[in-house]
């Protein structure tokens, strides 16, 4: 089974890797995100913090690559089935709260919460350092290389 099939329908959060491979087409796993973006807004909607805007426009900015900036902006801003959720100050209590008592970077535990504040159940990503969180299935996209 594909990972497209095994996150099935409904909301799937992904962290910024996963819009970074696929953006810039990378070989190993783009493939894979292909077909939950060609998805996205049928049967799957893409859920993201705010944060992941930040963190894929960095490099474009610095290298000075303003197409790459504009293709980010416009697949987390303006696509149909994709979900940026703001961080507002409930989201940051939400954050810290989780930050208290598990073991989470900050912009790991913004995207936990945005994540599982929308509904999502599933969360991709290719970080191992994520502990278990309770209610929240995270999937390693390297598990389907």
């Amino acid at each position: 089974m594909g990972l497209a099939e095994d996150i099935g329908p409904g909301a799937v959060a992904l962290d910024t890797v996963a819009f970074i491979y696929y953006i810039e087409d990378d070989p190993r796993y783009a493939p894979l995100l292909e077909p939950i973006f060609t998805r996205a807004g049928r049967d799957v909607t893409v859920v993201t913090s705010a944060m992941t805007l930040l963190e894929v426009l960095v490099l474009p900015f610095r290298r000075g690559q303003a197409q790459l900036a504009d293709r980010y902006d416009q697949l987390l801003t303006r696509s149909r089935g994709v979900t940026l959720v703001d961080i507002t100050r409930h989201q940051l209590r939400a954050a810290a709260s989780l930050r208290a008592v598990l073991p989470i970077k900050t912009p790991d535990a913004l995207q936990v919460v945005a994540a599982t504040s929308t509904g999502c159940k599933v969360f991709i990503t290719n970080d191992r350092r994520l502990p278990v969180i309770p209610g929240l299935r995270v999937i390693q996209l390297s598990s389907y290389v």
